[in-house]
């Protein structure tokens, strides 16, 4: 995958999953593991979020297929960059 930062609204399968993921967030914490930040936010496709723990938290190289790209535009290809600039400075 060329893309480090997928648009918010894309939908993936992560490797070993059966369920599809709507991409609805990034740079997420676990609670439980405050000290490790993911990639992405995202929650179950077609349902959405039913409930506040229903996020899930994922990296990009645990994405198998992508299913749907998200909308695009000026400000999320910046965003994306932004990000991807961060992500290398921290080397999280």
């Amino acid at each position: 995958m060329e893309e480090k930062y997928l648009p918010i609204g894309t939908v993936v399968l992560l490797k070993g999953g059966t369920k599809k993921i709507m991409i609805t967030g990034f740079c997420g914490v676990a609670e439980s593991k405050s000290n490790k930040i993911f990639d992405y936010r995202g929650c179950p496709y077609p349902e959405g979020i039913l409930e506040s723990s229903g996020s899930a938290l994922f990296n990009h190289d645990q994405i198998e297929e992508i299913c749907h790209i998200g909308y695009k535009n000026e400000e999320s290809i910046e965003l994306s960059d932004k990000l991807e600039i961060i992500r290398n400075t921290k080397n999280i």
